[in-house]
C-alpha cells in the first residue's frame, strides 16, 4: 500500500512536473503528500574565505530561502486545490551534508518523488534522482520535466533481467501494476542464443497469477544500447510508465550509474519507478 509520499519541491526556476504528478499520485491512492524543500548555503573554499565570500555566502542563501519559501507556497496552494492531506517543510543543510539528509528523510515514505534533472539549466535544486535511488532502500518516482499529465497507467513497461534490483522493483510497483490496464514484460537480451533462455517468461507467469494482463517481449541488443532500447520499446508500446531496477553506487558522494540507468534517466520522456 501507498499511503505516504514524498516529494522533493523544484526549488528556482525548473518545472512543477514532479509535484504535480505527485499530487495526482497521491489523490489517486488518498494517500498523504509531503513536499520538503531544501536551503543551503553554497560551498566556498576556506582560502577565499574573506569579506567579499560572507558577502556572496549571505545573499545566496537569502536567494535561496526566498526560492524555497515560494516554492513550499506554491505547493500549500495546489494541494489545497487537490484537496490533499499535505503537510510541507523546509529543511537547512550544509551542501556536503544534503545527500545525506535527504535519504534520511526517504527512508520514512512509502516512495518519493523528484524531478528528472533538466539539462543545461541553471538551478538551485540540488536533490538528484540518483540520492533517493541508492540511499533511501524504498522505491523512487522520477517524473521528467517535459511531463504534463498526471499519473496515467493504462499501459506500464516493466524491465526484466532475473536480478535482485528488478525484482525489487516489481515488488515496489504492485500498487501501480494492479491498477493498469496492460503490461509489457521487457527482457533486453545480449544474443540471439539468450533467446531460448526466454528470462522474462517466469515472472510473466507469476504477475499473470496476480490476475494481471501480461505481454512478454525479447529483444537482443548490446550493453550500450539496452537503456536506449527500453526508452525506444516504450515509445513504441505508448508505455505510460517504466518499472526497473536501478544499477549503480555511491562513491565519495559521487554517483556511478549503470549504463542503461544513466541512459534512461537522461532521456526518459515517460515516468521511471525505480528501486535499488
Amino acid at each position: 500500500m501507498i499511503k505516504d509520499i514524498l516529494v522533493s519541491l523544484p526549488v528556482g526556476r525548473l518545472s512543477d512536473s514532479s509535484v504535480n504528478y505527485a499530487i495526482s499520485v497521491a489523490a489517486a491512492f488518498n494517500a498523504h503528500l509531503t513536499g520538503v524543500a531544501f536551503v543551503h548555503e553554497p560551498f566556498v573554499p576556506g582560502t577565499v574565505f574573506d569579506g567579499a565570500a560572507t558577502g556572496f555566502i549571505a545573499t545566496y542563501r537569502a536567494q535561496v530561502e526566498k526560492a524555497a519559501k515560494a516554492a513550499v507556497t506554491k505547493f500549500e496552494d495546489a494541494t489545497r486545490r487537490a484537496g490533499l492531506s499535505a503537510t510541507s517543510q523546509k529543511l537547512e543543510s550544509a551542501l556536503a551534508d544534503l545527500d545525506d539528509l535527504f535519504t534520511q528523510v526517504t527512508r520514512r515514505f512509502d516512495l518519493s518523488v523528484v524531478g528528472q534533472i533538466e539539462p543545461g539549466k541553471e538551478t538551485l535544486e540540488v536533490v538528484l534522482p540518483e540520492t533517493a535511488l541508492f540511499g533511501s532502500g524504498r522505491p523512487v518516482l522520477v517524473v521528467p520535466y517535459i511531463q504534463k499529465a498526471g499519473m496515467k497507467l493504462d499501459r506500464t513497461l516493466i524491465c526484466w533481467d532475473g536480478s535482485r534490483a528488478a525484482a525489487r522493483a516489481i515488488g515496489d510497483a504492485m500498487p501501480f501494476l494492479v491498477r493498469t490496464k496492460s503490461i509489457d514484460v521487457l527482457s533486453v537480451m545480449k544474443s540471439e542464443t539468450a533467446r531460448n533462455e526466454l528470462p522474462g517468461a517466469d515472472i510473466a507467469h507469476h504477475l499473470a497469477r496476480h490476475n494481471l494482463k501480461v505481454d512478454f517481449k525479447h529483444i537482443v541488443a548490446n550493453d550500450q544500447d539496452i537503456g536506449n532500447t527500453i526508452l525506444s520499446s516504450a515509445a513504441d508500446l505508448g508505455s505510460d510508465m517504466i518499472v526497473m531496477g536501478g544499477y549503480g553506487h555511491s562513491r565519495l558522494r559521487e554517483f556511478v550509474l549503470g549504463g542503461a540507468t544513466r541512459a534512461v534517466l537522461n532521456a526518459m520522456t515517460v515516468t521511471v519507478l525505480m528501486s535499488h
